[in-house]
């Protein structure tokens, strides 16, 4: 059995910068928990051909180890792996590592004031705080379609892209049109012999404005910082303006609208193409997505776009609700991940034995988006209403790290057990969160934003600047603490 004061799941972006941010602040005992034989989270992950990150990646990065080596504006998936893996070595985090060890559960001991934290191995964990830190996009969702066990062929979820299969001149169905599958369907296209793209709904596409970075400028970078600095800076106003419009005034969002439409005229002469991939709904109610070969792939000769709702999975292909069955030798299902189901199947107990699962059922809250009642000691990482329709959520992540940081120097005196966010103080908070969503274009179409009940659990409703200021002091008095027994 380890005994450690910080419990940490998961060595993403979250798991990974709170571990930073107790480092730098001089406390070493803390144990990262990694169910993986690596470090990397989502970076890890998801291998499938063009992934990449759709914020420029001198934002996509921590503020205090930028990067002058970015191959590009926009990176791809190696380079976002390897940066993580190297600041990890950097900060001398691997001792503090336990790889392949998949956390199944965790609970709150009262008397002692400890987490007792469970693994499929066996191993009991037991800490004074409790930071799962497993992310919002981290468990893909696998479509519930009649007859998919039928299928013939090879299928599988772009997250678990299985690279073994040869796509060369096959037929490939791919279902699902979101932020993954318009990076790796311009690559599917150039290796399949057909494609059918199946489309429930069209995404707003904007041009990404990539550039690859030249041997000079990462020179510049390296030796002037502050160059690489106000790239960072340009990038994060142009993200706040964005959220601006979204959650302030929609007509400003008019301006990104008209240039979507320039963007389909350019790309997609056939006038019946163009009005299935025209959007019916407001934009940023659904992520937008950044791509410069989506559109031009959608238009080659090889490829179909279907918008009829699939009826089910046949043995040899997709069937839709006409009764045309779409022929295919692979499927690939680009459906997204379960946002709002966060921690997943992770049983958390709390004060008295009661589940969090039972104190989300009416869906996923936190105070700040990190902290819960009736569940001491425990602080998310990229939890509830913390995730941005504009920017970067490592910024989101440091903020959330500084913040643990504060409540781990609190509990590290003698006369404190435990500290546990007073149910008034989430509950005004949530309540403005919600009031404020409802205003907001996340709460105007059906989305992965949104549970069914109509509850944006994910979105932060406003400017990362605010959150960067509602974050920066603990307020004990938002806690009841409670001393040693």
């Amino acid at each position: 059995m380890g005994k450690t004061s910080v419990l940490i799941v998961g060595t993403g972006f979250g798991g990974v910068g709170t571990a930073i941010e107790l480092k730098r602040a001089g406390f070493d005992d803390f144990t990262i928990l990694e169910s993986a034989a690596e470090p990397g989270g989502v970076w890890r992950e998801n291998t499938y051909p063009g992934a990449g990150c759709d914020i420029p990646s001198p934002l996509y990065s921590f503020s205090y180890e930028p990067n002058p080596d970015w191959p590009k504006r926009f990176s791809l998936q190696p380079d976002i792996h390897e940066y993580l893996k190297r600041v990890v070595r950097r900060y001398g985090l691997e001792p503090h590592i336990r790889f392949d060890t998949r956390v199944t559960g965790a609970s709150f001991d009262e008397e002692r004031g400890l987490w007792r934290v469970e693994t499929a191995g066996g191993e009991t964990f037991e800490g004074g705080v409790f930071v799962p830190a497993v992310g919002q996009l981290s468990r893909p969702v696998q479509p519930d379609i009649p007859g998919q066990e039928t299928f013939e062929g090879p299928s599988f979820h772009s997250a678990r892209w299985d690279h073994d299969v040869d796509l060369r001149g096959r037929k490939v169905a791919v279902i699902g049109t979101g932020a993954s599958a318009i990076q790796f369907v311009p690559e599917v296209q150039r290796q399949a012999g057909e494609l059918t793209v199946f489309q429930r709904t069209a995404p707003y596409i904007m041009a990404k404005r990539d550039t690859r970075y030249r041997r000079w400028q990462q020179r510049l970078f390296r030796h002037l910082p502050a160059t690489q600095l106000l790239g960072r800076l340009r990038i994060f106003l142009l993200a706040e303006y964005a959220t601006y419009a979204m959650t302030k005034h929609p007509f400003l969002a008019k301006i990104f609208e008209l240039r979507t439409a320039q963007l389909r005229r350019r790309h997609l002469k056939d006038r019946a193409l163009r009005e299935k991939l025209t959007p019916d709904y407001p934009l940023g109610c659904k992520r937008i997505l950044f791509t410069n070969d989506y559109l031009p792939a959608l238009a080659q000769h090889n490829v179909a776009v279907e918008t009829r709702r699939i009826s089910a999975i046949t043995p040899s292909g997709v069937l839709t609700e006409d009764g045309v069955e779409h022929e295919a030798d692979v499927i690939v299902y680009g459906t997204g991940f379960a946002a709002t189901d966060f921690l997943g199947d992770l049983k958390v107990e709390g004060l008295g034995g009661r589940t969090l699962s039972d104190a989300w059922k009416g869906g996923a809250r936190a105070y700040l988006g990190m902290t819960v009642p009736g569940f001491p000691n425990l602080f998310c990482v990229y939890g509830p209403n913390t995730n941005l329709g504009a920017g970067s959520i490592i910024y989101m992540i440091e903020r959330q790290a500084r913040y643990i940081r504060q409540a781990v120097e609190h509990l590290s005196r003698p006369e404190v057990s435990y500290m546990d966010v007073v149910p008034e103080v989430e509950q005004r908070y949530d309540e403005e969160v919600q009031r404020r969503l409802g205003r907001s274009v996340w709460s105007a179409c059906v989305s992965w934003y949104r549970q069914d009940d109509g509850r944006v659990s994910t979105n932060w409703p406003g400017l990362v600047t605010e959150y960067d200021r509602r974050t920066k002091t603990l307020d004990l008095g938002d806690y009841r603490t409670a001393g040693p027994r």
